[in-house]
């Protein structure tokens, strides 16, 4: 009975979304399996969205949600904020790609110095994951050093060191295509277990530094790990791609009163567009100076080009977000609407006695969901289904708060989970 009840919720939901499907099979001609980002595939097929606005989005069947993927995190102020997009479509007029300096690009790196604690001197890439590579590299070539220790399932992007030490076992990459003498440089602790890191750092003497996620670490935490690293001349880097911006203007390092000597930054940094940037201690991103010194220019610097860095565009997104998130108003907005989501969804999961967890880090949601009577990633994907019958979107495991959920969508989003439970339940896959 209860395999006729899967069966019949797949099949009502996916007759309502038969261009999706159509969609999806075009797709898979084009994309391996028809997909431009992992956690966008979906069995039997994704939706596809056609536009959105505030806090909803609308598939190509017209079918609307309420958006908790808010740009994987990156839309604090929901989806075609008014002043984001009037910046956004202004400078598309004047230039996409000016293959120049630009004004906007100063005015950019000064908010975030202003902004960001860390942030003595600024260097902008194209994405988090450019990001967070070339804070490896930095820290490398300010210390004179070669390992990096990093957290067990922290994520820093899909370059060859973050694809270490992300699943168990955390000895082996999380992909294919991973030179054994790369997985040698990455050395894993623990999170948040300080004698772990201690012993590790007393261990090995060619560390040059530290990354973590500081979301959730809490200030004791991050207190000892920057009195570790600075004891050490250990190069501590924060990963605030997600976390910037959003626990506080400052991020993490704001809300838990810890300055590291490197930031990664994209997401909210850009305001929904491609950009990202590195942020800390002027002597060590003094390291991308241009001398006239032949032995400097060759041995002694990183070089830094990249085709979208700055790009004006991304600026003018970036500059009309900060100048509304630097007050804090927006995060204390989305902080305050995921607080009572979390506080429904446990009273839901608690009446139907589901094994299950909805933490709560600043405006960030995790569900887990445990003792289900199908494996783990089934049970995920019946969740996303169940969730967008109700007519709710969210990638799984996570939901992404932004300051422009409101009470109705909150409403919505209880009820949408409270079916979405029982549907599960009387599927028998919880």
């Amino acid at each position: 009975m209860a395999q006729v009840w899967h069966q019949t919720l797949e099949a009502q939901w996916a007759a309502q979304r038969t261009k999706s499907a159509a969609l999806a099979e075009r797709a898979r001609r084009v994309f391996p399996s028809g997909v431009t980002h992992d956690n966008r595939f979906l069995e039997p097929f994704p939706i596809y969205v056609s536009h959105a606005k505030g806090s909803r989005k609308w598939d190509v069947d017209g079918n609307e949600y309420i958006d908790y993927w808010m740009g994987h995190g990156a839309l604090l102020l929901g989806h075609n904020y008014p002043d984001v997009l009037q910046a956004s479509a202004e400078q598309v007029g004047k230039g996409t790609h000016y293959g120049a300096c630009h004004e906007l690009e100063v005015a950019w790196g000064e908010l975030v110095q202003q902004i960001v604690p860390s942030a003595e001197r600024v260097k902008f890439l194209s994405s988090g994951t450019e990001a967070t590579m070339m804070a490896l590299r930095l820290a490398r070539a300010f210390t004179g050093k070669d390992k990096i220790v990093k957290i067990q399932g922290h994520f820093h992007g899909w370059h060859d060191y973050a694809a270490i030490s992300m699943e168990p076992p955390y000895d082996e990459p999380i992909s294919r295509g991973i030179p054994k003498a790369v997985q040698g440089t990455i050395l894993s602790v623990p999170f948040k277990d300080i004698g772990a890191l201690t012993a590790t750092l007393n261990a090995d003497s060619d560390v040059a530094g530290v990354i973590l996620l500081a979301g959730g670490a809490g200030t004791e935490y991050l207190r000892e790990v920057r009195e570790l690293t600075r004891q050490r001349g250990i190069v501590l880097i924060f990963d605030e791609v997600v976390t910037g911006f959003r626990y506080a203007a400052g991020g993490c390092q704001e809300y838990y009163g810890v300055t590291p000597d490197l930031t990664t930054l994209a997401k909210i940094l850009a305001g929904g567009l491609p950009g990202g940037a590195i942020a800390g201690r002027a002597e060590i991103l003094s390291l991308f100076e241009i001398r006239n010194d032949p032995q400097w220019q060759r041995f002694g610097r990183i070089r830094h080009p990249g085709t979208f860095n700055a790009n004006p565009v991304s600026a003018a997104a970036g500059i009309a977000c900060l100048n509304v998130v630097r007050s804090g108003e927006p995060q204390k907005r989305a902080i305050a609407t995921a607080m009572r989501l979390q506080g429904s969804f446990q009273t839901i999961l608690d009446r139907y006695g589901v094994e299950g967890r909805m933490s709560l880090d600043a405006s960030l949601l995790a569900l887990q969901l445990r003792g289900g009577k199908v494996p783990d990633r089934e049970l995920t994907r019946r969740l996303r289904i169940a969730w967008q019958v109700g007519g709710v979107d969210f990638d799984g495991t996570s939901l992404k708060v932004s300051a422009v959920h409101d009470e109705a969508d909150v409403q919505q989003t209880i009820a949408a989970f409270d079916g979405a439970i029982g549907l599960l339940r009387e599927d028998g896959a919880l």
